[in-house]
């Protein structure tokens, strides 16, 4: 899914794909171009997909959770490379400070009420059967010269 395919959606089908409003989508992207500015003054390659295919295909990651190998498939780029534009992302908008949660004291001065839902996911080993030399019983072999 390029940007190009989903940019004349109507705002309220744009948040059903991405989870995000459009104005939203639009300030993480100023961000991300002042960002990227900054980042090749110093040199290096310029990246392959534009800065809202690299957007959605974070949002994608985020919203979807689809692992890099799918996403990359989807980009035509390397699964390196879906991981490294991903990171990236997740990283400048953090350092923006712009998108993040309100901290614990604020919580507690505040007069809301936030309810809080909690996800336990974590991961389980799977059950496999174990290896035991007894279920088989070995083949001799006889007349071999």
């Amino acid at each position: 899914m390029k940007f190009i395919k989903i940019k004349n959606l109507r705002n309220d089908e744009f948040r059903r794909l991405t989870g995000i409003k459009r104005k939203t989508f639009d300030k993480m992207i100023e961000i991300l171009n002042e960002a990227e500015k900054i980042k090749m003054m110093r040199g290096g390659k310029p990246n392959l997909l534009s800065m809202e295919d690299r957007l959605l295909m974070g949002l994608e990651y985020l919203r979807e959770y689809r692992t890099y190998f799918h996403i990359s498939q989807s980009y035509r780029i390397s699964e390196s490379t879906c991981f490294r534009n991903i990171r990236w992302i997740e990283n400048v908008l953090v350092k923006s400070k712009e998108f993040r949660l309100p901290g614990r004291k604020a919580l507690l001065k505040s007069d809301h009420e936030f309810e809080v839902i909690l996800v336990d996911a974590t991961e389980t080993p799977i059950e496999r059967p174990k290896k035991n030399n007894g279920d088989f019983t070995p083949v001799r072999k006889k007349d071999i010269h």
